[in-house]
């Protein structure tokens, strides 16, 4: 925030091109970095609740909130950016006038959000939050209301986040794993848990084949867990097959290496031997 002139009209209006001369410096570097489009684009909500798993919500009433956790909109707002800095003159009038109300002490009638995890999604308020920040201010009253999703949303950051939060939900439903075996099936590319979904219910198919009973999906996914996976991921280790990728990342690799050298869903060492010297 500038020295104020004595003027709160005047430093309203310095408020407002300001903080646009900071979305237009933000952009061109985000372009000269090559950074991806999503960067400076706030998170959706609906989005957000789509790809983590909607479970319930309830309001919690007025709570003060640090700025700096508003990372979404559920309106898809384009008069901001990310950092809440306006994106067009289109915002300037209302901008400026409540620019002017700030500095000259007036209430402001706190915003309304949607909270998930620790991350705020505007509902109302985007042009208050837009002038708290380029004040210089790090917190903000508002209204909370408490989503619940199946998901921890810890780990987004930007839209493109959502991608493999949204494949893991779809993967988790279709292998419904639970406690530390839910915790660590994990893969970097959204598309391997699609093709590691397909794989495990394909493995649950040839159990319930050979046991000649049906098995539900629940009990197919821990019986995966524990006698396919664990005891697999612990072999590839003992032969220095994992390398830098997640044990499900290789447990996947593996398998599917494995049925088309060998033609077969067995594990034995001739299976490891061959994997080993494909791998180096």
């Amino acid at each position: 925030m500038s020295r104020p002139t004595g003027f709160p009209r005047a430093d309203a209006e310095n408020d407002f091109l300001r903080a646009r001369r900071r979305q237009v410096l933000s952009r061109l570097s985000t372009w000269l970095r090559r950074e991806p489009d999503d960067v400076n684009i706030m998170l959706p909500f609906h989005e957000v609740v789509q790809a983590l798993g909607y479970v319930s919500e309830s309001r919690v009433g007025l709570r003060v909130i640090t700025l700096d956790s508003i990372v979404g909109t559920v309106d898809r707002s384009r008069d901001f950016d990310r950092r809440f800095r306006p994106t067009s003159a289109r915002v300037r009038q209302r901008w400026e006038r409540l620019a002017l109300a700030a500095r000259r002490g007036e209430a402001i009638p706190p915003i309304e959000v949607y909270r998930i995890g620790e991350l705020h999604f505007i509902v109302d308020g985007h042009h208050r939050v837009s002038v708290a920040l380029a004040q210089g201010l790090s917190t903000i009253e508002a209204f909370v209301t408490v989503v619940r999703t199946k998901l921890d949303p810890s780990g987004i950051r930007y839209r493109g986040d959502l991608i493999v939060k949204d494949y893991r939900r779809l993967f988790l439903e279709r292998v419904p794993l639970a406690g530390a075996a839910r915790a660590s099936v994990l893969v970097t590319d959204p598309w391997n848990y699609a093709q590691l979904g397909e794989h495990v219910e394909a493995w649950g198919f040839r159990l319930m084949q050979d046991e000649g009973r049906f098995t539900d999906r629940a009990t197919i996914a821990q019986r995966w867990f524990d006698e396919e996976f664990t005891p697999v991921v612990a072999m590839l280790r003992q032969a220095d097959l994992v390398g830098d990728r997640t044990e499900a990342e290789a447990y996947l690799w593996v398998a599917c290496e494995r049925y088309r050298l060998i033609r077969t869903h067995r594990w034995d060492e001739e299976v490891v031997s061959a994997l080993r010297d494909l791998s180096g």
